[in-house]
């Protein structure tokens, strides 16, 4: 990168956004000594993903960055702390997509894997595919000697308290964004199920000049509304602003059929969204300006 370059890209906004799911999160039952640990880590997470982009990381790199960190918490169903399945088995999800190139990379299914959000990134750029499941990912994962479930630390982390999907969304100095979504998916679902997460278009998107998104909630109606593209197709067909057409797409598509969530989202300017419809979401932004927000209930 020339020395020209490198100033003008200092001058250019960055902003970051993650989340670590939305549910019924009410302070009558998540104590206080609990939300303020979360809080606490959520907001050490945003200005390390922050002070990264500062430094001229790539949007990519940063959401991997903070997406792993998410994972490895076991504070959220994701990664450490992921929920088992209907036969006590952990199936963890997830993606990540380069708002640059359209490159995507998911995996649905996996066992083995301790930082689902590498492996998918790894698929995006040692692969000429997309999506890879259960075995066939688990096996990638052994043959990059990728760090293992079963490699990890016998400590349970307190997931009774946590709540699905976590995300990141980022935009860099370059002008570039990029999205990654995890997440261990329904307590007791069926196994094999795959829920919205690693679907992109569904939870996970991120498109230079137009938005990245990350989606949290009740995957199905996710998937059956395929809600990220939904709202970056209002953007980029019917001029809407980005909050508009979030909120357009939650009432006259997910609303409709009955679907909960939460979703976060950064703009090419550098501005920040939150949106759910349930009575928490856990939550940090910083925007272009250096404003920052940290939350969990409404």
């Amino acid at each position: 990168m020339s020395v020209t370059f490198a100033l003008m890209a200092q001058n250019r906004p960055i902003a970051i956004a993650i989340h670590g799911g939305a549910g019924d999160i009410r302070p009558d039952n998540l104590p206080p000594e609990k939300a303020r640990v979360v809080e606490a880590f959520l907001n050490n997470l945003v200005e390390a993903a922050y002070q990264q982009l500062r430094e001229g990381r790539t949007a990519l790199d940063v959401v991997e960055f903070a997406v792993k960190s998410l994972e490895e918490a076991g504070y959220f169903n994701a990664g450490r702390g992921a929920v088992p399945n209907a036969r006590g088995e952990v199936e963890l999800d997830a993606a990540i997509m380069d708002g640059k190139t359209l490159r995507t990379g998911s995996v649905a299914a996996v066992r083995l894997a301790a930082s689902p959000i590498s492996l998918a990134r790894l698929i995006m750029e040692r692969t000429p595919h997309v999506f890879i499941v259960g075995a066939g990912a688990d096996s990638l994962a052994q043959t990059w000697k990728l760090p293992l479930r079963n490699d990890l630390p016998n400590t349970t982390p307190e997931v009774p308290w946590s709540y699905g999907t976590v995300g990141a969304v980022a935009l860099d100095q370059y002008g570039n964004l990029a999205a990654a979504t995890s997440t261990g998916g329904i307590a007791h679902k069926l196994p094999g199920r795959v829920g919205d997460t690693p679907i992109i278009g569904a939870s996970t998107y991120a498109e230079n000049n137009l938005i990245a998104i990350s989606t949290t909630g009740k995957g199905e109606y996710f998937i059956r509304t395929v809600l990220a593209y939904d709202i970056a197709a209002r953007i980029k067909y019917q001029n809407l602003p980005p909050y508009q057409a979030i909120q357009k797409a939650f009432q006259d598509r997910l609303e409709t059929i009955g679907g909960q969530g939460g979703l976060i989202a950064v703009t090419p300017t550098g501005e920040t969204f939150t949106y759910f419809n349930t009575p928490g979401m856990y939550r940090a932004t910083l925007n272009s300006r250096g404003e920052k927000t940290i939350g969990i209930f409404r």
